[in-house]
């Protein structure tokens, strides 16, 4: 009886291998296992139709970056950190610890690669085809979207203070935890004094929100941000080049959607089960 029951488990389970394991569909000679489908499917909490869609999509992105011998090294990416730290006037070395103090490093380069791949992939299949943001193009979109360009004058904070960051952390889930080894202090702070690490922080946060916990003078300081006052639209040519990206993108977004259905008509897809 014991072995008719290993044995049954057995057929089982080798039964369900190649169930999972069986090729749903193949794209340009690219095997998708109904495995792979599953896995998109709990991943994403979607329909086997949307799974199907996106995994097709993935894979003539991917097909197409080989194929345009398109790849991403660590000086693109140690690059492409300096321009973001310069962009916030700050040094290398100081963006890179604020972005550890918020989130997984590896992670944060890793969406970074994933960037500069598209936009490699861009520059070549979409070279002269995309036409450019002219001025016209960015005055208007400015003059339309100008709350994306609202900075404030003053911010009243309460600052925290503390030489261990457990404590800060225990206190953004308690906010009314009183510990003698957090110093607190409201204060009001003006944009034009900030430091450029502080002032990256504090308009990436939230009204009755707290900021990221960074370290600074031995210390690992945290905010709570009360108000925000003497709100001002920035001034068009502070943000123009900002503009000009944004519209780009939008537009390269665009052509690469077209591009990529055309490539979807002409693929070699077989459905199989």
């Amino acid at each position: 009886m014991k072995k008719y029951i290993l044995s049954l488990l057995v057929t089982t389970t080798l039964s369900y291998a190649g169930l999972v394991n069986a090729i749903a569909l193949v794209i340009n000679d690219m095997p998708i296992t109904l495995y792979d489908i599953e896995v998109k499917m709990q991943n994403n909490n979607i329909t086997k139709q949307e799974a199907v869609e996106r995994l097709i999509d993935e894979t003539l992105y991917n097909q197409e970056l080989k194929n345009k011998n398109i790849t991403v090294d660590i000086f693109d990416i140690d690059n492409h950190i300096k321009k973001l730290a310069d962009q916030n006037n700050m040094n290398t070395l100081d963006f890179k610890s604020l972005v550890r103090q918020q989130q997984n490093y590896d992670l944060f380069t890793q969406q970074i690669k994933q960037k500069l791949l598209h936009q490699k992939l861009i520059a070549k299949i979409a070279r002269g085809k995309i036409k450019l943001a002219s001025e016209e193009d960015m005055k208007m979109y400015f003059e339309n979207n100008k709350e994306q360009y609202k900075l404030a004058d003053t911010i009243d904070v309460i600052a925290y203070i503390s030489k261990d960051k457990k404590l800060l952390n225990e206190l953004k889930t308690n906010p009314m935890m009183q510990n003698n080894k957090i110093m607190m202090q409201s204060i009001t702070l003006k944009q034009s004094e900030l430091t450029p690490q502080v002032k990256y922080i504090l308009n990436s946060t939230n009204t009755k929100e707290f900021s990221v916990i960074f370290a600074q003078n031995k210390n690992y300081n945290m905010f709570f941000v009360i108000d925000k006052k003497d709100i001002k639209i920035s001034q068009y040519n502070n943000v123009k080049d900002q503009i000009f990206s944004t519209l780009m993108k939008k537009r390269e977004q665009n052509y690469l959607k077209e591009y990529f259905e055309t490539l979807k008509i002409t693929a070699n897809i077989q459905i199989l089960k």
